[in-house]
């Protein structure tokens, strides 16, 4: 009894083995192989395009910085705090993955994970704790075949995820509290500029210049006191009709014109003869008066 059982059970085993050679065995076309590519690749272009990233990957350094402006819509970055720090954000990390040598697929990815952890600062307002989270189920299913739970970026290494963590530890994480700051602390706006109101002289229309606004008001000023255009068109018109003379020049008259040498010579030898005669008849007088004095003196000195 126990054979014939032996024996039915062999029996039925490779009755179980036909059945299951048999079954076709499905395998995938390239139009399944297609559509499960794209699907990976998905999450590669919901920051940047195909085309944006590769007109990034042709351009330098001066290049990335311009074309991120434009595709960023960032126009006041030298103004706007904010928008500079998120332009440094994403050239910085283009560039980090550049060197890496990220493929086309690999860098857009990048991007939109850089981009993802960044709304999640800014509008969804996580805490560090929620944003790691947040990466942690990103990198989900990344170096599996058929993973049960995955984030869409499969298209990454092993190696290449661990590097875009320690990257992102350094350089967003590490300064989290500094972006949630820039996101959400209100600032002062520094006046960078000033409007004043300048007060220029006028022209001097009048003969004399207006007066100060504290001694005499503009409007009688300008009622009274400045000529009205009538006025100043007949004051040309006299001017017009009388023109100023120009005095002529005086002539000089030489005073010694009809005089020769010897003339003058003459006149000249009679007034030094005057001043000499009565400069000696001066000293002649102030001569005797001592002589005089000095003569008295001498009689007192013989009396005594």
């Amino acid at each position: 009894m126990a054979a014939k059982e032996k024996a039915k059970e062999r029996e039925k085993e490779k009755e179980r083995e036909k059945e299951k050679e048999s079954v076709p065995v499905a395998v995938p076309s390239l139009q399944e192989e297609e559509i499960v590519a794209k699907d990976e690749e998905e999450m590669a272009w919901k920051f940047l395009s195909l085309e944006e990233v590769t007109v990034l990957l042709e351009l330098d350094v001066v290049g990335v910085q311009k074309a991120l402006e434009e595709f960023l819509n960032l126009k006041h970055r030298l103004t706007s705090l904010k928008e500079a720090v998120i332009l440094d954000y994403y050239i910085s990390g283009f560039l980090w993955a550049k060197s890496l040598e990220f493929t086309s697929v690999q860098l857009g990815g990048f991007l939109t994970l850089l981009n993802l952890l960044m709304e999640n600062i800014d509008s969804q307002q996580m805490t560090l704790e929620q944003n790691i989270q947040e990466l942690m189920n990103a990198m989900a299913g990344i170096g599996q075949c058929n993973p049960k739970k995955s984030g869409g970026f499969e298209f990454f290494t092993v190696d290449q995820a661990k590097d875009i963590i320690n990257y992102l530890k350094i350089s967003l994480f590490q300064h989290y509290t500094l972006y949630q700051y820039l996101f959400h602390s209100p600032r002062e706006e520094l006046v960078i500029g000033d409007e004043n109101i300048v007060e220029l002289v006028k022209p001097a229309e009048s003969p004399f210049p207006a007066p100060l606004e504290e001694g005499l008001p503009y409007e009688i000023y300008s009622k009274f006191i400045i000529p009205g255009p009538e006025i100043e068109e007949e004051i040309k018109e006299m001017d017009e009709d009388h023109p100023e003379e120009e005095p002529e020049p005086e002539s000089v008259i030489d005073p010694l014109e009809g005089y020769t040498i010897e003339d003058v010579q003459a006149v000249l030898g009679v007034i030094t003869n005057e001043m000499i005669s009565g400069v000696q008849s001066e000293i002649n007088e102030k001569l005797q008066t001592q002589e005089e004095a000095y003569s008295a003196r001498i009689d007192k000195l013989k009396k005594i």
